[in-house]
């Protein structure tokens, strides 16, 4: 009994073993994955999420105020002709 306990624990042992190195293994390759797709992206030249934001943001922004400019300019406009 002895030698059966011991061969099944050299097993589980084992397999501890090779479940650790299978997800060290996973590990480099999802960081070495991220990386070339960071690496990929920058040389593309796309824009973050928040930077997309920022510029939507700023062009909204500038909307309005060329709409309120508009309406101020065409009172003027009126005023200067009556």
């Amino acid at each position: 009994m002895q030698t059966r306990n011991k061969i099944l624990d050299d097993i589980s042992q084992l397999m501890t073993n090779a479940m650790g190195v299978a997800q060290g293994a996973r590990d480099e390759a999802e960081t070495a994955m991220k990386s070339v797709i960071d690496r990929w992206l920058a040389d593309h030249d796309f824009v973050t999420r928040e930077e997309f934001d920022a510029t939507r943001a700023m062009a909204q922004k500038a909307r309005e105020e060329n709409e309120t400019l508009k309406v101020r300019i065409a009172a003027l406009e009126d005023k200067l002709n009556n």
